[in-house]
């Protein structure tokens, strides 16, 4: 009866156990010692409990570890089929666009990027070349909202965040400012023609891009998530223009450049754009989707050797550091520590896009000419030799030493 009376209280030992945290099971088993002395029973019935309690306790020990294993299983069996699922879109959101634009994969290709990566672009290209058609196909292929801003001389900042109005109270008959959010508080947003309007009211636009937040007499306001600024210049007219300044260049993710369509590609576009066929546009990916995608993109890995490159990568572009003949030749000014930041990261939802969740070569190689483009400042002399920043990456690409542990 003695040694049925101890199993029970070995029984119950083993549940206070298991309902404490790890840590403190010792001093729990060790108090229990004290207030329940084994000797008090004969050694052949403490023998007979102790081990009868063994084997109860280590089959439900087993079936708890067990337990815990299956819904491990479960949880990462779900989380990869909801990433696999998410990225099968991402082909199908490219081929939505493509029913508008032709050709221009590469920049479609960047633009998507971007998108994952939680950045924004700055496209540049001649007059006639889509862009702003381009921007306006994405927001219709993605259910978010969408503003269009036609950037003008005349332009002031409260045109673009937004501002105070004096409106009344009918029924008390007091009068209050109330703010009205202007065309920024949208998920994607055009700012077409941004070098034509002044610095006052391109600077309108540094605080939204990086803090994803607008202030107006004193009060704070948040933008709607995910927030994504794509901005169009000419890069063939000066008059009337003016240039963005290096701090808002800095805050694009990519410069992308967008060149002229091929001879197969035009003749597409020629026949698509003047006949009489019109093509729908259906949304493939929303809000939250793409905020887990791009939470998606943080937690792709990067080998550490590959961070290395990025620094000697982005410090070699430095002409005060740099050991590269051609850097000190040519460049002005280096890229700053956004820079590799902005690959890494670029790189990282580049790799996703691709269906891969590891970083490789290529992904740095690949996004190094759009990260880099905007951030790289040529001497006079460059820019008289028709030398770019395209040419130092080139030339940065092939002359910093590659990692030998890593896949290219």
């Amino acid at each position: 009866m003695g040694g049925a009376i101890y199993l029970v209280q070995l029984m119950l030992l083993a549940a206070r156990i298991f309902s404490c945290h790890h840590w403190c099971r010792p001093i729990v088993l060790l108090r229990w010692l004290k207030e329940n002395p084994i000797v008090l029973l004969p050694s052949s019935k403490i023998f007979a409990a102790v081990t009868v309690f063994g084997v109860l306790f280590g089959g439900f020990y087993l079936i708890y570890v067990l337990h815990l294993s299956r819904l491990k299983n479960i949880v990462l069996n779900t989380s990869a089929e909801n990433v696999q699922q998410l990225l099968s879109k991402l082909p199908q959101l490219k081929k939505e666009i493509q029913k508008i634009i032709v050709g221009q994969d590469a920049v479609l290709d960047e633009i998507l990027v971007a998108l994952l990566a939680g950045g924004h672009c700055l496209l540049e290209g001649v007059p006639g070349l889509a862009k702003t058609l381009m921007v306006k196909t994405l927001s219709q292929a993605l259910h978010l909202s969408f503003r269009r801003i036609q950037f003008t001389p005349d332009l002031m900042p409260t045109d673009i965040v937004g501002t105070e109005i004096l409106e009344e109270d009918h029924v008390t008959g007091k009068r209050f400012f109330k703010f009205n959010k202007g065309p920024l508080f949208a998920n994607v947003v055009l700012a077409d023609e941004i070098n034509r309007t002044p610095p006052k009211t391109q600077s309108a636009l540094l605080e939204a891009m990086q803090e994803f937040e607008v202030t107006y007499g004193g009060q704070t306001y948040p933008l709607d998530r995910p927030f994504f600024i794509l901005a169009t210049q000419n890069p063939i007219e000066q008059a009337g223009t003016y240039p963005l300044p290096e701090a808002q260049l800095d805050r694009f993710l990519l410069y992308i450049k967008i060149g002229y369509p091929t001879d197969k590609e035009e003749i597409e576009v020629l026949n698509s754009t003047t006949g009489s066929k019109k093509v729908a546009i259906a949304p493939i990916l929303g809000a939250p989707e793409i905020t887990q995608l791009q939470q998606y993109v943080r937690d792709v890995t990067i080998n550490e050797d590959l961070v290395e490159y990025v620094s000697k990568l982005i410090r070699a572009t430095r002409p005060d550091t740099t050991t590269v003949g051609y850097v000190k030749e040519w460049v002005r000014w280096g890229a700053g520590p956004r820079a590799g930041q902005s690959l890494i990261l670029t790189a990282k939802a580049r790799a996703l896009f691709k269906g891969r969740y590891a970083v490789m070569m290529e992904d740095l190689h690949a996004m190094a000419y759009p990260v880099l483009r905007h951030r790289v400042l040529m001497n006079f002399k460059a820019d008289a030799e028709n030398i770019t920043a395209d040419h130092v990456t080139a030339e940065l690409v092939t002359q910093i030493q590659r990692p030998k542990t890593v896949i290219h």
